[in-house]
């Protein structure tokens, strides 16, 4: 009689970009070729939520601590926002969940 062993399944584990898991998050870096007021229009452009007033606050936050997450949430979005970011000059980190 023969007997045949099937190998234990491997376990996935569902991907985070797919909406269910973390946010995936956009951060601008500092650098020393944009301005304020470019980086505060450039945020007020193309991240929803976000006036001029609230980019320069944003932008004071990236010139004092080197960073600032300035979106959170679906990766669609997120790959959207920073390409406009890119596009406007904006130096990016990669985006991170």
């Amino acid at each position: 009689m023969s007997t045949t062993l099937t190998p234990p399944r491997e376990r996935t584990r569902k991907s985070s970009g797919s909406g269910t898991g973390e946010a995936w998050r956009v951060i601008v870096l500092n650098d020393d070729h944009n301005t304020f007021e470019g980086v505060a229009f450039a945020l007020a452009e193309a991240i929803p939520g976000v006036d001029y007033e609230k980019g320069m606050a944003l932008a004071n936050r990236i010139h004092t601590t080197g960073q600032a997450i300035v979106w959170s949430g679906h990766r669609e979005l997120a790959e959207l926002y920073h390409s406009q970011l890119e596009g406007y000059g904006l130096t990016m980190a990669p985006l991170e969940r």
